[in-house]
């Protein structure tokens, strides 16, 4: 099993969480990929953990690094695609996806201590969300863009923990908006305080 761990930016309040890439043998950029969402949290002085993970593993090592690093939101993503061949529909990575999500819930089933945001491009958006997503891509089935996952999580990152998130605002932020990817009203999980 090939796995790589990345640590970067500085405490923010108290925000910790984890960005699990999970990856084919092919590799297929994964690394840049992983390495721009972690360049995106520490521009935002977000503590975040880069995982890269291999994508059958994930349901099988995400309550390890769910131990380890004790999180507010975990990040789940990589590679998928639909595929519709004689009207049956079926997706690459959703279901790994999905079994991670359980496993996640198992772990922590209170959807507002832990914020779990699930998917990639094309995406079973529904059974994500079914499964304990509080956010998850894709409701048209589309490609997203890489960093739509790290928009949503820094977003609720920064976002006060007493007030319910804008969920509208947030989705808007992302290339695709709510083609791309949707999810339920959480709260933040920032906590303010005065003096800073």
């Amino acid at each position: 099993m090939n796995i790589s761990i990345e640590k970067k930016g500085t405490l923010c309040s108290l925000i910790n969480f984890i960005n699990l890439v999970t990856y084919r043998k092919s590799g297929d950029g994964d690394d840049e990929y992983l390495e721009r969402c972690m360049k995106f949290y520490n521009d935002l002085k977000i503590m975040a953990y880069g995982v890269k993970i291999q994508e059958q593993d994930i349901p099988y090592e995400v309550t390890n690094y769910l131990n380890k690093f004790k999180p507010n939101i975990l990040v789940i993503t990589g590679h998928d695609a639909m595929y519709n061949r004689d009207n049956k529909v079926s997706y690459k990575n959703s279901d790994n996806f999905i079994k991670a999500i359980e496993e996640a819930r198992k772990y922590e089933d209170n959807q507002e201590r832990l914020i779990i945001v699930a998917g990639a491009c094309q995406s079973n958006y529904e059974e994500l969300i079914k499964s304990g997503a509080n956010f998850a891509s894709s409701p048209k089935r589309v490609n997203i863009h890489a960093l739509d996952p790290a928009i949503i999580a820094s977003s609720v990152a920064l976002s006060d923990r007493s007030t319910p998130i804008d969920l509208l605002d947030i989705i808007e932020r992302t290339k695709y908006k709510e083609e791309g990817v949707g999810g339920i009203i959480t709260n933040g999980t920032m906590y303010k305080g005065y003096p800073r």
